[in-house]
């Protein structure tokens, strides 16, 4: 063998030997970026769930002056001829700011195993106002039917009267308008004229679900 024919399996395997560091550093750093792009997005992530019995009492306003109590761990409705207004006492029990974005409304009360995929985005009522719950703290949902010409009005007029337990489902996401989650809430009669509230399922939209 001579000079120049060994110079040229050296500078190959040299050359190989560089990329497949490189390659090994391309890997690990993104392997790293992944990391801290899930840590971050973690970090931002908020989690919607009926608020503790022991909270307080929340006063929530509607855009025509109407005003419904709600007191902790529990809903309220209020029917009117022209309205029918539903509030839930929330806590967000994530780490990042919720911002709700919509609702939906199911007169019967849905459970968690029913169906495996969650309802189309399509079929969710946008929220007339932004609605943020901050990271660990007390908030609410509040939302109305003001068409008695609606079917959904009659359906949910029909199941108040008949105290049946009902299903409500928010959608919501982190403050940049990402990590889209649907949280099924049941709204459960209590006595003559409480409501509680509970929740059975959570669906990750914009990011794999864990089940």
């Amino acid at each position: 063998m001579d000079w120049a024919t060994a110079a040229s399996m050296a500078t190959a395997v040299g050359t190989l030997v560089l990329a497949l560091a490189t390659f090994v550093s391309v890997r690990s750093a993104n392997r790293a970026a992944r990391v801290a792009e899930r840590t971050l997005l973690a970090g931002i992530r908020p989690l919607l769930v009926p608020s503790r019995p022991q909270d307080p009492e929340q006063k929530v306003g509607f855009a025509d002056n109407r005003w419904v109590r709600v007191a902790g761990g529990q809903a309220a409705v209020d029917v009117s001829d022209d309205a029918i207004y539903f509030v839930i006492s929330l806590r967000n029990v994530g780490s990042g700011l919720g911002v709700l974005h919509g609702w939906r409304f199911d007169p019967d009360r849905l459970f968690a195993g029913d169906v495996d995929l969650h309802p189309p985005l399509e079929e969710f009522r946008r929220l007339s106002r932004d609605l943020y719950i901050s990271a660990t703290e007390l908030g609410w949902w509040q939302g109305a039917f003001r068409d008695p010409a609606e079917p959904q009005f009659a359906r949910a007029r029909d199941a108040i009267a008949a105290r049946q337990p009902m299903t409500i489902e928010l959608l919501y996401g982190d403050y940049e308008g990402g990590q889209r989650v649907i949280s099924r809430f049941a709204l459960l009669p209590a006595g003559e004229d409480r409501w509680l509230a509970s929740v059975s399922r959570h669906w990750n939209i914009d990011r794999p679900d864990p089940r």
